[in-house]
């Protein structure tokens, strides 16, 4: 599994222009899973990004969690992130996981990341959807399990 966070003031998703995703401060997170993934990194990844500390205290170090800034999650499913570019022009996504399985890891990974007392939103498996962000800092983290 992998994610990639980004540190956003507000982002929003939107599918056939409706937005279904929407949030103020907090991580912008686009997953990937490929075929071997399974609960396990889910569950080390969901910790791991709820546990985060990114946000600045009082005096202006990068130190405190999403929960310490009251801050959201916008989760959305991206199997790009396992594009191999290695030869060629065009990228081959065979490393990705076959949907119905990457559907099932990526809702039981919103589960548990709402299980850390988090609100949570999320854009739509599959759909054609188009993300908006202000990046905040720009921070942007990448981690795979």
């Amino acid at each position: 599994m992998k994610l990639v966070i980004q540190r956003v003031k507000h982002a929003e998703v939107e599918v056939d222009k409706k937005v279904v995703g929407k949030i103020e401060k907090g991580f912008l997170v686009l997953v990937g899973v490929t075929h071997n993934d399974t609960e396990k990194e889910a569950d080390y990844l969901a910790k791991k990004l709820c546990k985060m500390r990114v946000f600045e205290d009082e005096n202006e170090k990068i130190n405190l969690a999403l929960k310490d800034v009251d801050g959201e999650l916008l989760i959305v499913s991206q199997f790009t992130l396992y594009a191999n570019c290695a030869e060629g022009n065009r990228p081959s996504f065979t490393d990705a996981a076959k949907p119905d399985m990457a559907e099932k890891l990526y809702e039981y990974f919103c589960k548990k990341c709402e299980e850390y007392d988090i609100h949570v939103e999320k854009g739509i498996f599959g759909a054609d959807m188009k993300v908006s962000l202000l990046n905040d800092g720009p921070v942007t983290i990448v981690i795979e399990k």
